[in-house]
């Protein structure tokens, strides 16, 4: 039986995890999942209409399955993972024991600029005023990055070189 090659990236929301996860994907040969859409295309709804409708308790739950499933599927894939998947059960433990973490990190200001234009997308941040954005960007990554810092390989997500982060991936050892 082939080993399995995961790589999940990880980070906070608009980190670039779905860009940065397609475009190493390519470059390493490896299939792209993006959780998100995964999830998405298994329930017929939008990550937000999903998150509204369920609550995030049972979303968590929706994701972790999620991921366990995409982890037992396949073989050589570049896994994207939604900004929260990381931070609840035993997630990051799960894909660090399936593959190679990567996190796309970021500080709070870059993401509240990345995010600015997009929160209507975000369920977590859609309805917050765009003062209270920042504050509520800067307190949930002050949460997260403890999950986060596991990652086995960390590299900046505002400038993301894709040829020397793939070969940091190819070239790490277990």
């Amino acid at each position: 039986m082939e080993e399995k090659k995961l790589v999940f990236i990880c980070g906070f929301m608009g980190c670039g995890k779905t860009t940065q996860g397609k475009k190493l994907a390519k470059e390493m040969g490896y299939f792209f999942i993006d959780l998100d859409d995964y999830i998405s295309s298994q329930y017929e709804k939008t990550i937000t209409d999903l998150f509204k409708e369920v609550g995030e308790e049972e979303f968590r739950k929706i994701e972790t399955k999620a991921l366990q499933e995409c982890i037992k599927d396949n073989l050589k894939a570049l896994i994207a993972v939604g900004g929260g998947t990381p931070c609840f059960g035993s997630n990051i433990d799960l894909m660090i024991s399936n593959g190679l973490v990567v996190y796309l990190k970021m500080d709070a200001e870059a993401l509240y600029n990345r995010l600015f234009n997009a929160k209507q997308d975000r369920p977590l941040i859609k309805d917050k005023a765009n003062e209270e954005m920042l504050l509520y960007i800067e307190s949930l990554l002050k949460k997260r990055g403890s999950f986060y810092e596991k990652a086995q390989i960390i590299t900046n997500g505002v400038a993301v070189d894709i040829e020397e982060l793939k070969n940091q991936v190819l070239n790490y050892s277990y």
